[in-house]
């Protein structure tokens, strides 16, 4: 394919290879933080090709994998007890909740969708007003526009029965948490180049400043995160601290104003807990008071008692980075995408489901 293949030249990958070790000379721990890099690096054996003093570190960057337990629990009750409609990006559906995921409501008789898009819930509201939609809003910056925008389209179509169950998180303060966490050890960051698309470069450079550790922008083709990878090593060989911009051909300094102006117009910043993780201070979206009509959790006001993650589940050391997915003693064991103990085993950005699907390690 056109504009695709040429982001997967293997003799430019060789040339980027050879670049690498030929520039690194002592060990070095790079953190990619997006999902979609994390599966790339391991559908496309990157890592196995990597020279042996770079260790690629998988980040939190599946917001799937980082939706807390308490909101899987609150669509599914929603779906089940309130009988609402409740639509969701696909991958949602069989995350584990406490006692059910969404695909186990739907199965028990919820109307539970699947949709591409937001705006498609908001059509569904219209066109069934007897009915109330919840569109359950999941993701990082890069899904909050039009999230936003479904918000905005159903307030002025004067729809009284649509609402998002919003549970955004935020990219810098995840990656300014790992840098404080004292078990993290992090020389270098790749960042997840959709995100800057809507957000633009400026959130990393008091990071940069603060923690003194290269920040490069990066795709998620094989050859971008090669020159990612290069970039970041540059640096740190050369002792410099800086924010780059790999993927140049779609991110700009100042992202994309216009999808951010949609996004603080329906939301405000807040602290959210990270599934398997903790509460990081202004790491995520709200729904503004103007819009809470079309907030589902105040809508409702659902008061569900919090449950316990399972203790076998080592999703919260897997996504700062500390362990990785084959560490887990129950890693294509007891979870596997069939029967899953947490997010990342069933996430199309999770790093166990790269694992298990591309690494050669699980028999089968």
């Amino acid at each position: 394919m056109k504009y695709l293949s040429e982001y997967r030249d293997p003799e430019l990958a060789r040339q980027y290879l050879a670049e690498i070790k030929k520039t690194v000379t002592r060990p070095w721990s790079i953190m990619e933080v997006c999902g979609g890099q994390t599966h790339s690096l391991v559908k496309n054996g990157i890592i196995a090709m990597l020279p042996q003093e770079i260790t690629m570190i998988h980040g939190p960057g599946c917001p799937v994998c980082v939706t807390p337990l308490h909101l899987i629990d609150k669509a599914v009750h929603l779906a089940l007890e309130k009988g609402v409609v409740l639509c969701s990006f696909g991958d949602m559906l069989r995350v584990p909740g406490s006692e059910k995921s969404l695909l186990e409501a739907k199965a028990a008789g919820a109307d539970v969708r699947i949709l591409y898009s937001p705006l498609e819930a908001v059509n569904i509201a219209a066109e069934n007003p007897d009915k109330e939609v919840v569109f359950f809003a999941v993701g990082f910056e890069t899904t909050a526009p039009a999230n936003a925008l479904s918000v905005v389209d159903a307030a002025r179509r004067g729809l009284k029965n649509y609402s998002i169950l919003a549970s955004h998180v935020l990219v810098p303060p995840a990656i300014e948490a790992i840098m404080e966490d004292v078990d993290s050890h992090i020389d270098g960051f790749l960042a997840a180049g959709h995100v800057c698309t809507i957000m633009g470069t400026f959130e990393y450079y008091p990071l940069v400043e603060r923690f003194k550790v290269p920040i490069v922008v990066t795709g998620f083709e094989p050859l971008d995160i090669l020159q990612g990878i290069l970039m970041v090593v540059r640096q740190l060989e050369q002792g410099r601290a800086e924010v780059e911009n790999q993927y140049a051909r779609i991110v700009r300094e100042e992202g994309n104003p216009e999808a951010q102006k949609t996004i603080y117009e329906v939301f405000e910043v807040t602290d959210r807990l990270w599934r398997g993780m903790e509460i990081i201070p202004m790491s995520g979206y709200r729904v503004k008071d103007k819009y809470a009509a079309y907030d589902a959790t105040q809508k409702f006001r659902i008061n569900l008692v919090e449950a316990e993650e399972n203790p076998a589940c080592l999703a919260g050391e897997i996504m700062k980075g500390i362990k990785k997915p084959f560490e887990c003693p129950e890693f294509g064991k007891t979870c596997k995408p069939t029967n899953p103990l947490g997010a990342p085993m069933v996430s199309s950005e999770g790093a166990c489901a790269a694992y298990f699907h591309y690494s050669g390690l699980v028999e089968g």
